[in-house]
């Protein structure tokens, strides 16, 4: 999978050395040590580093952050699992689909999945999910469109084998779409409003089928320093305030959205239907995530069943 992060320089390694020095102190380190934190996060396209800043969020950071942008939610585990990032928000789908990892899901989030669509072309001949069978459908593996086309078809009785699926990430499956070499593109905002925009029609949304959950994800070895732990929960805490801003000025984020991302200002507006809020990571949140779980199970996507409470650490839920 392609993975987009910024490569570390002399200086940020020489940091993240001085860091390790001082997370190896005795245990139980007080919370202050997080001023000399330099947290190592991940991100997507407009994620999580436009809307803490759009919301004033990272004005008064008591650590540092060095932001690595990733073309979806399956790079970032990936890259939590290897310790090359401490933190990440995903979707749904991507804490689940490479099994038990060395990371642990540590916040919830959810909206309505109206902005996770299976989109096809206007003068498509696809009328429906059943359509799909022996179609093309672009997705990005693992992702949380993928556990949407995954959903869907178990719901319209389609095996997935009999749907030719390419594994392409959001801008090789937005070209493959485009040029005709696909006939579905399942994904999620903004990339499906933008497409929208450009005249894609959605076939079927997640609404009511996917959860629409995101995670706040961590790597086990950030969880278990001390001080990088308190700098995550406090990020937790920005985040929860940042994304109720989104909800509260949608307006505002809109533009903000439109004017740093370049994106169409009809697309940016399309894109507050995503708006996350966070929820409590409970029993109905790990029910839902099993349902999925079994789901990827039957189709045989998964490397290994498990359960979902296994990938969660709630110390941060208060």
């Amino acid at each position: 999978m392609n993975k987009i992060y910024k490569p570390l320089s002399v200086t940020a390694i020489a940091g993240l050395i001085a860091t390790s020095l001082v997370a190896c102190s005795p245990a139980g380190g007080s919370t202050s040590d997080v001023e000399d934190i330099t947290l190592q996060v991940g991100d997507q396209i407009a994620g999580t580093e436009k809307i803490l800043s759009a919301a004033g969020e990272l004005d008064d950071l008591p650590y540092d952050i060095t932001w690595s942008t990733f073309t979806s939610g399956p790079p970032q585990i990936e890259a939590l699992n290897a310790g090359q990032i401490d933190f990440a928000v995903t979707g749904n789908t991507p804490p689940i689909v490479g099994g038990l990892t060395k990371t642990k899901v540590v916040s919830a989030y959810s909206n309505e999945a109206k902005g996770d669509a299976i989109l096809i072309p206007q003068d498509s001949d696809i009328a429906s999910v059943q359509d799909l069978k022996g179609k093309s459908v672009a997705v990005a593996r693992g992702s949380s469109a993928h556990g949407h086309l995954v959903l869907q078809l178990e719901k319209a009785g389609v095996d997935v084998s009999d749907v030719d699926i390419n594994f392409l990430q959001p801008s090789d499956s937005k070209s493959a779409f485009e040029s005709g070499q696909v006939d579905a593109w399942a994904v999620w905002d903004p990339y499906t409003a933008i497409a929208e925009v450009s005249g894609a029609v959605p076939l079927i949304t997640a609404e009511g089928v996917s959860n629409g959950y995101g995670f706040g994800v961590a790597s086990d070895e950030a969880l278990a320093d001390t001080p990088r732990a308190d700098a995550i929960d406090d990020l937790l805490e920005r985040i929860e305030r940042a994304y109720q801003w989104t909800k509260d000025n949608p307006e505002e984020w809109e533009k903000i959205f439109a004017q740093e991302t370049g994106t169409d200002a009809e697309a940016a507006k399309i894109n507050t239907r995503s708006t996350r809020l966070q929820i409590p990571l409970d029993q109905t949140v790990i029910d839902s995530q099993n349902d999925l779980i079994g789901a990827f199970e039957r189709a045989d996507v998964l490397p290994e069943t498990f359960d979902f409470q296994d990938q969660v650490d709630a110390r941060f839920e208060d």
